[in-house]
Parts: C-alpha cells; sequence; structure tokens
C-alpha cells in the first residue's frame, strides 16, 4: 500500500514514493494491486463526463483540497525561482454553473453532431449532456447548436463555437465553416433570432464578422457599459472578476495619485477606481472601446494603444504613476517588469494566470527592491489546474 500525498501540477496524485496516479487525491491509498481506497479528502465528481472530458481535472477532490492545490502551484513556482514566500491568503474559488465564456469544439459525422470540450490529451470531442461549469443560459444553446450545425457543417468537418454572456444576451462566434447561399443564410438569421442572440458571428478564414446584431454588444464593468468586441477578453466568471478587482484594491491600499494599468484589457480594473487612471492595452479593439466608454461616462481613464512586449514603459514614464496595475497574459511581462524594478512606483498589484511567469517577474521585481507582501489565488476555473492570483508589491525604503 502506498499513500497519495498530493497532487502535481496536472491534477494527478504523487505517492510518497514519487509515482504519479491518474484520478487519485490526497489521502487516498493506492493498493499493491492498482485500486484506490478513497480518503477523507475526495468528492463525488459534478459530471458524468468527468474523466474524458478535458474541461475539468479536479472535480475528485473537495474544495479544501483543490483550494490548498491552488497555493501549492504558487508556492512551488516562488521556490523553484528563490523567492520568499508571502503571506498566502485564502483561496477564492468561483461556485459551479458561473463560467460566462467557454470556447467549445463541434463535429460533424453524418447526421449527428457532437459539441463539446476535447478529450484530456485527445482531439477527440466529448459530446457533452451537461456541464456544471457554463452558465445555464450559455449551456442551453449546446443542443439546439447542434441541429443548426448538422445543416452547415459539412460531414466530417469540425467547428470551434465560442460562447460569451454579455449584457444583452449570449455572444456566439462560429468558426470554420463556411455559408453558403441562402438557406445557410437564413439559417443563422432563424437561429439568431430564436434563442435571442445579442450577436452571432462567422469567421471563414478571414477573421469574424458580424452576421446578427441588433444592438451593440457591451459588457459592463464597474457599473460602466463597455462596447465588447468581438473575440474581446473578458474574466471568464463575473464572481472571479469581482474577487480579482477585490484583491488590486487590497493590494494598492489608499493609493491616491495616478494609477497606470498596464494590459488594462477593456478596463476590468481600470474602470473600478475612481482616480485618474493610465490605461495601456495593446489590442487596438480593446484601447478604442475602453476609451470610448470612459469618454461617455466621464471617467477619469487615459488610454495608450501600446504594445508592451516591444515598448514597454519606461521607470521615466512610470514616475507619475503612485501605484501600478499589472495583468499580462500567461507569457508574464519580462521586459515591463524590467523597467518597473527600475522604477520608483511605491507599489504594484500583479494579476497573474501563471504561476511560472509570475515567479520569474516577482524574482526580476524582489532584485529592484519591492517586497512580496501577500498574494491572493483565485479558482475561477472551476476544478481546472488553471490558477490566478494577485499578488501585492511594496518598493522598500
Amino acid at each position: 500500500m502506498t499513500a497519495i500525498i498530493g497532487l502535481a501540477a496536472r491534477g494527478d496524485g504523487i505517492t510518497d514514493d514519487g509515482r504519479f496516479v491518474a484520478g487519485a487525491a490526497p489521502g487516498d491509498i493506492l493498493e499493491t494491486d492498482g485500486r484506490l481506497t478513497p480518503g477523507p479528502n475526495r468528492a463525488q465528481p459534478a459530471c458524468r463526463h468527468f474523466g474524458r472530458c478535458g474541461g475539468c481535472q479536479l472535480q475528485h477532490v473537495n474544495d479544501e483540497t483543490y483550494a490548498d492545490f491552488l497555493q501549492s502551484r504558487i508556492v512551488e513556482a516562488l521556490t523553484a525561482q528563490g523567492v520568499a514566500i508571502p503571506d498566502m491568503r485564502p483561496a477564492h474559488l468561483s461556485p459551479a454553473f458561473t463560467r460566462r465564456r467557454a470556447a467549445l469544439r463541434a463535429e460533424r459525422k453524418g447526421r449527428a453532431v457532437r459539441i463539446g470540450f476535447n478529450e484530456g490529451a485527445s482531439h477527440s470531442i466529448v459530446d457533452i449532456a451537461e456541464c456544471p461549469i457554463l452558465e445555464p443560459a450559455l449551456f442551453a444553446l449546446v443542443s439546439p447548436l447542434r441541429k443548426l450545425l448538422a445543416q452547415i457543417l459539412p460531414d466530417r468537418r469540425t467547428a470551434d463555437v465560442r460562447l460569451t454572456r454579455v449584457d444583452q444576451g449570449v455572444d456566439l462566434t462560429l468558426s470554420g465553416v463556411s455559408i453558403d447561399g441562402l438557406e445557410a443564410t437564413l439559417a443563422l438569421t432563424d437561429f439568431a433570432q430564436a434563442y435571442a442572440l445579442a450577436r452571432l458571428s462567422v469567421d471563414e478564414g478571414f477573421g469574424a464578422e458580424a452576421r446578427w446584431e441588433p444592438e451593440p454588444v457591451t459588457i459592463t464593468l464597474s457599473t460602466v457599459a463597455v462596447p465588447f468586441p468581438e473575440g474581446g477578453f473578458l474574466q471568464a466568471t463575473a464572481d472571479g472578476e469581482a474577487a480579482l478587482i477585490a484583491a488590486v484594491h487590497a493590494a494598492l491600499g489608499d493609493a491616491s495619485g495616478e494609477i497606470a494599468d498596464l494590459f488594462a484589457g477593456l478596463g476590468t480594473f481600470a474602470l473600478s477606481f475612481p482616480v485618474r487612471v493610465l490605461a495601456v492595452e495593446g489590442t487596438r479593439s480593446a484601447a478604442l472601446a475602453l476609451q470610448a466608454a470612459a469618454n461617455r461616462n466621464r471617467r477619469s481613464v487615459t488610454v495608450a494603444h501600446r504594445d508592451l512586449f516591444r515598448q514597454p514603459l519606461s521607470a521615466a514614464e512610470l514616475s507619475h504613476a503612485s501605484a501600478v496595475i499589472l495583468d499580462p497574459p500567461r507569457a508574464g511581462a519580462r521586459e515591463q517588469v524590467k523597467a518597473l524594478a527600475a522604477s520608483s512606483v511605491a507599489r504594484i498589484a500583479y494579476v497573474s494566470c501563471n504561476p511560472a511567469t509570475f515567479a520569474r517577474d516577482a524574482k526580476t521585481l524582489g532584485e529592484g527592491g519591492y517586497r512580496l507582501e501577500s498574494i491572493k489565488p483565485v479558482g475561477q476555473f472551476r476544478w481546472s489546474t488553471h490558477v490566478e492570483l494577485v499578488a501585492s508589491f511594496a518598493r522598500q525604503p
């Protein structure tokens, strides 16, 4: 018999002698014949597809163990970089049925259309009959979409289906399909009308084009309705968004001067502050949407369209900021962090979706004279191995 003592990065159990065991939870016992005897940290999976569907990896563990997993991923990344472990705050977990955006795969074989997530480490699609992570409004479209795609998707072809819940309803984008002829065009229009879509876009290989949008699509961020570009980035859950915003405010404390929000997106954080904000964003459509919303609502937000990977703000340019919010993509912000490390900014709130690149950047900031004070893990991708966090840095005297 061998005890399961932890969870690996991809959700497998780890034995006390270093082996990886799929589907194991800490506290389970691996018997000599390969069977698992359940321990106290195991939970009943919420979905019949768990174990095949690649959308979730950790439905078999209880919430306390899941929260510990999120923390341990961050601690391991920091330890690997030689960064001292700060105050680790309790992890925030988004509830089930709250995911407001999803990217699904679809495949037609004969008259049958399968829609769902890929199996783990496979291109095979799990045809979902239920999904405890998606908002009900999104899942409600899965069955009707099978009928629509049976009309417009050629046999033995696949398509991508992107669903996002916005202010006006559901924003749907279909990629990998070709809309040829009047019948296919009418099928799209009828579908959009029947299910009251906010927008229906089709990407035939040349970029998404809206085929149905009765009124301009928006997403409300901190009471401000922001134009939502097709394919725009949105936090996975409204609950997770609120947790991240609260953690950013806590990290910046009573910062009262101008704040610089780097990789600002549509303004998730910029619009939540009453002070002057310089929002810097590399995606043109997002920058224009944020500036339009800020102007219309008389918010003190100035938007700069700038690629921070190629042209990071210099230490001199950052000198006017009392605090900085940094929310880069998974690659982190290596060059921008170097400039921050050389700056006089008093406080930094670093929002990350990748513990490894965050730890690398945290080391650079530490070498530049910043102290990592605290980290708030956020698990808004319920039951997945995806880890998000908000870290608080303060300039040492």
